[in-house]
């Protein structure tokens, strides 16, 4: 279950952080007047639907694609076996869009708090509006984009109810991102309800390490930003 939550927590980075940025990037720096009220109303609407939601929406509509697509694979002898749907594949795609509100809205604020004359100096030196961007702007607003990661981090550890859904909750090592997974989270709750005794203390010990999980990626993120401000 550790080995699954790091896996499904993993692929929830890969899909939501580089899209989170570039969202970003776009709506501080792209986006034209008239559209940001609107893309800025959904992304904030994103953070307020409910994470059961979250999950219906991935039964519907990425279990059947994960499904279709493994299918597709295995027909053209990419994959061995197709999946059921419900797999480490789809908890990672729903948990990236899940984090997507916290990740872009942090990470707009530290974008548009950078002075405009670090952007408006890259651009006299003659450097592009991407090399400005990407290569002065965001370095610049660097720890205001790691705290939106970080949150997003925690958003994805700490997620129930959609990852219940998706992911399958077999109780065993993952050993490909088309079968399903149980994390720490779901254990808790799927067996709290009736344990007793040394079920219940061992549920307790899984939110202990759940814990230090989510301890050890704050202290990660402290030792970070301490060596840059060394550097």
């Amino acid at each position: 279950m550790i080995v699954g939550s790091l896996y499904v927590t993993a692929g929830a980075i890969l899909v939501g952080v580089p899209i989170g940025i570039l969202t970003s990037v776009f709506m501080a720096k792209y986006c034209p007047k008239k559209i940001y009220p609107l893309l800025k109303s959904a992304s904030e609407l994103l953070a307020g639907i409910p994470s059961v939601i979250y999950g219906f929406f991935g039964i519907m509509v990425l279990v059947p694609m994960v499904r279709n697509g493994s299918r597709f694979l295995k027909s053209i002898g990419v994959i061995d076996q197709a999946s059921k749907g419900t797999s480490i594949l789809t908890a990672s795609i729903l948990l990236g869009i899940m984090i997507l509100p916290t990740i872009i809205g942090v990470t707009e604020s530290a974008i548009r708090a950078v002075p405009t004359a670090y952007y408006e100096g890259a651009l006299a030196l003659g450097a592009t509006k991407e090399r400005s961007i990407f290569a002065v702007v965001l370095p610049a607003a660097k720890s205001g984009v790691i705290a939106g990661i970080v949150l997003g981090i925690g958003r994805a550890v700490g997620e129930t109810m959609a990852v219940i859904m998706v992911a399958g909750n077999q109780p065993r090592m993952p050993e490909s991102i088309w079968k399903g997974v149980r994390t720490l989270t779901t254990n808790i709750v799927m067996e709290m309800g009736y344990a007793e005794g040394l079920h219940r203390e061992a549920l307790i010990a899984t939110a202990v390490v759940l814990f230090v999980f989510i301890l050890m990626i704050n202290l990660s993120v402290s030792l970070l930003k301490r060596r840059d401000k060394n550097a």
